[in-house]
């Protein structure tokens, strides 16, 4: 028997270096897509430089991309629903992805087409995207929208948390289901869905090649939208709801539309969007600094700011709410055996969350993304598929 348990574990450790060098192998072949991360409006508020190193102050910066193996970044384009002139908040943040372009110009570039991507890459480059997450931004103006697509813009997030005046959000809708209409939230909306401007909107982005990005959107919303494209659809940072039931996350019809549609979900890295559990963990949390949390309150009425704030200062307790780097990997799993492995892609939300799984401490660690999927058994072609090849795919069948 110890003979047995040695020949073994000789075996066991002479086959970590082999494994080890598939996955990264695998990891620098495939062309890696992140479809959502907020670093432009993270930049704005902190007063951070994309290319110089950003490590304990964001998810993000030019180096720990490439170290990550990032080869595409879908930046978002956000302000929040109260945002004054959000239009002009928007070109201003457009604006900084094409310096931080300029300025480094030797190692990224901004694509426009599916033929720049591949060319950018081919150089090994770092490829710069951009998306607009709240359709908000376009102020219930087409010619906006199409001034966008025209600076560089290639999806749009329909809404953010707040509703527009012609589609409602998933927060919204959700909360009509506990409040009364008129009590939901501060959104003066009282329907629910596309509007025919919101049918216009979707028809137009067909028409220009812009991806519908139905993240955030409400129920009714994503079937009016379904009703609507002609063109696959993105869900540029969801996750799945029968594994994590919140209002963000995607429901197993909404899922398999989405694949009837030739659509990609690129999976969420917010451990409330992953883990049914961390939303009570996170309310123990607050519960035990609510004195110090009010106080805060009682300056600014920005929870995010009161919750980022104590995150940071208590920064043991916090790793300790957050999930295991297996439940985004059953998400993905999940998400796989419902509708196969061509709907499916990575959309981390990196510099917009304040937690996410273990191990996950910043664009750098998405090589463990791959070394899970090798240890799962997904195959070589397959993990490219999720890495980026269903993203591009997608891209591609936009601009059409």
């Amino acid at each position: 028997m110890r003979k047995y348990l040695l020949f073994m574990t000789i075996v066991f450790l002479m086959g970590l270096p082999v494994f080890s060098q598939k996955y990264k192998r695998i990891h620098r072949a495939a062309v890696l897509v992140d479809t959502h991360n907020d670093f432009p409006s993270k930049a704005i508020e902190k007063n951070l430089l994309f290319d110089s190193d950003l490590s304990g102050k964001a998810h993000s910066d030019l180096g720990r991309m490439k170290k990550g193996g990032v080869d595409v970044q879908i930046f978002s384009i956000w302000c929040d629903g109260k945002m004054p002139q959000p239009y002009k908040w928007a070109n201003r943040e457009i604006d900084s992805i094409y310096a931080i372009t300029l300025r480094n110009w030797q190692k990224m570039e901004i694509a426009f087409t599916p033929a720049d991507l591949k060319r950018i890459v081919r150089q090994e480059k770092f490829a710069a995207m951009m998306g607009i997450e709240g359709g908000h931004m376009i102020e219930d103006d087409l010619t906006k929208l199409d001034s966008l697509y025209n600076r560089g813009v290639r999806y749009m997030t329909l809404t953010w948390n707040n509703s527009t005046s012609w589609a409602t959000s998933a927060m919204y809708e959700a909360s009509l289901k506990t409040s009364s209409k008129e009590n939901a939230s501060a959104d003066s909306v009282v329907r629910k869905g596309l509007t025919d401007f919101g049918k216009q909107v979707v028809t137009r982005m067909n028409e220009l090649g812009m991806m519908v990005d139905i993240s955030h959107v409400g129920e009714q919303t994503f079937w009016d939208v379904m009703q609507t494209t002609t063109k696959p659809v993105l869900a540029s940072h969801s996750c799945a709801y029968t594994l994590c039931p919140v209002f963000r996350n995607l429901k197993d019809d909404q899922l398999k539309a989405i694949a009837e549609n030739n659509g990609v979900v690129c999976l969420n890295f917010f451990s409330g969007f992953v883990d049914s559990t961390y939303n009570k963990k996170n309310r123990a949390f607050n519960e035990r600094h609510k004195a110090e949390r009010d106080s805060i309150l009682n300056t600014v009425t920005d929870s995010y700011f009161a919750d980022s704030y104590l995150f940071e200062k208590y920064a043991a307790e916090v790793m300790a709410l957050r999930p295991p780097l297996s439940l985004l990997m059953d998400h993905l799993d999940y998400i796989v055996k419902l509708v196969g492995v061509n709907h499916v892609g990575l959309g981390s939300d990196f510099d917009g969350i304040n937690s996410a799984p273990q191990g996950l401490d910043g664009v750098q660690d998405f090589p463990k993304i791959t070394e899970e999927l090798v240890k799962r058994g997904y195959k070589k072609k397959e993990i490219k598929k999720i890495l980026g090849g269903n993203v591009l795919r997608v891209f591609k069948d936009n601009q059409r």
